[in-house]
């Protein structure tokens, strides 16, 4: 039984990843460095920097490289930073956490949200354009990409902070998820209710997402509402998951808006559906206690708590009465105010600079960690031996919740990712526990 087409139900535009945030210094051989360099390429959102910035030892550094396939996916990583590192003097952690569900996974959100994205945008869109040679925030570093990129994200940023309800944004997000789902349903559309529980009950339940709760997942699916944590209107466009997409009318490429992400998979997935905390996943009767949206609440909220024990001392010291005033009033919070992380920093680096980084001396033998996504595996080539250190883990993200995928197609994507690391200089990493969401290898010696 097909629920859909394969080629649209994961969308084309990645907002989120198709795997659980992991530390990626804990994957594979044991590494010490004192400063450890990661590169993500394709991660799509910022779940396995703050996992593994978690898991840093006091007084170990981390230095995170980011490549995206579009400016999209670069602006939305960009402010959903921005967001967790927001000082809790300025905004609570509840809050916070809040603010950072709606914006990641939902496709309409409240008018108090909205307002932080406004606020948020408008400051990035300053950051990106004033900041030419050093960084406002280590951790929001856009110095290395290309002047026309810079143009985009700013661009990208004003269209955030310019909607408004006088001038909303041009496609409504109902509209443009209700064509997403007819377009990958065809005509088992009028059955839809009945697709949604096929995937659920007998794909990610039995993929091991049993925590991810029936009602919820058919409002997803439905509405595109995945983090309903408050009573109130969720009715405004999130314009962060809009983005243009190429089509072909007769000959001619026409470039459409609308929402190209995944509609089957679900953004619980990137840190709803584990936890370390197995008071989360306990069961009764056969039934999770707690939701996947429970569990992304938590989880998200403890990485942000070891954001704030890593922040460096605020600038100027706030008062209890300055910092509740600074909570009423909503200032927009500049990047250079933001919490800044003892010893780590986050750079975004050019689209296309992939094939480049070989090239410069600095990056010989640099990395430790090697991230790759399953929709960018494909770039996977033998001169990225050449940046990886000896010690280097290559990690890729596998097919498993690729929900359109048949069996068979989930195990030949498997053996294809091995034949591209062992051809680029990389072995099997067999010695930790079998993970059937992530390949590990190591630079063979």
């Amino acid at each position: 039984m097909s629920a859909g087409r394969a080629s649209e139900g994961a969308g084309c535009v990645p907002w989120w990843g198709f795997s659980p945030a992991r530390n990626l210094l804990s994957m594979g051989p044991d590494q010490s460095e004192e400063e450890a360099n990661v590169l993500l390429v394709g991660s799509a959102d910022p779940r396995h920097m703050l996992k593994t910035i978690a898991g840093l030892q006091d007084e170990q550094g981390l230095h995170v490289y980011v490549i995206e396939n579009s400016m999209e996916v670069v602006a939305r990583q960009l402010l959903l930073l921005y967001v967790a590192l927001i000082p809790q003097e300025v905004m609570g952690m509840n809050e916070k956490t809040e603010v950072f569900l709606e914006l990641f996974g939902n496709g309409e959100i409240r008018s108090q949200t909205f307002e932080n994205l406004q606020r948020a945008a408008s400051q990035l869109s300053v950051s990106v354009t004033e900041t030419l040679e050093e960084a406002a925030n280590p951790c929001l570093d856009t110095t290395l990409l290309k002047f026309k990129d810079r143009d985009e994200l700013c661009r990208i940023f004003k269209l955030w902070a310019q909607t408004s309800s006088e001038h909303p944004a041009p496609i409504r997000m109902s509209a443009a998820w209700d064509y997403r789902v007819r377009q990958h349903l065809g005509t088992r559309y009028d059955s839809r209710k009945g697709c949604y529980d096929w995937d659920l009950a007998m794909k990610l339940h039995t993929k091991g997402c049993g925590v991810i709760n029936k009602q919820q997942y058919m409002r997803w699916r439905e509405q595109g509402l995945a983090f309903e944590m408050r009573e109130g209107a969720y009715q405004i466009t999130n314009p962060t998951l809009l983005s243009s997409r190429a089509f072909n009318q007769r000959g001619d490429k026409v470039s459409i808006r609308g929402y190209w992400g995944d509609i089957v998979s679900s953004p619980y997935l990137s840190f709803g559906i584990e936890s370390d905390d197995e008071s989360l996943l306990k069961t009764c009767n056969g039934q999770y206690i707690k939701t996947a949206q429970d569990i992304s609440f938590a989880n998200t909220q403890r990485l942000f708590q070891s954001l704030s024990s890593r922040r460096g001392c605020l600038t100027t010291p706030q008062s209890d009465s300055e910092a509740e005033t600074a909570r009423t009033e909503q200032k927009p919070v500049s990047v250079h105010d933001l919490m800044r992380l003892n010893g780590v920093s986050v750079t975004f680096l050019p689209l296309d600079s992939l094939h480049k980084l070989p090239e410069k001396q600095k990056y010989s033998r640099y990395f430790n960690s090697i991230y790759f996504s399953a929709s960018c595996v494909h770039q996977l080539d033998p001169v990225i031996r050449q940046i990886a250190a000896p010690d280097t883990v290559l990690v890729i993200e596998l097919a498993k919740y690729i929900l359109d995928l048949s069996k068979e197609q989930e195990v030949g994507f498997a053996e294809k990712v091995a034949a591209m690391a062992l051809e680029a200089g990389f072995e099997p990493w067999n010695q930790g526990r079998s993970d059937d969401v992530h390949a590990v290898f190591k630079l063979k010696m």
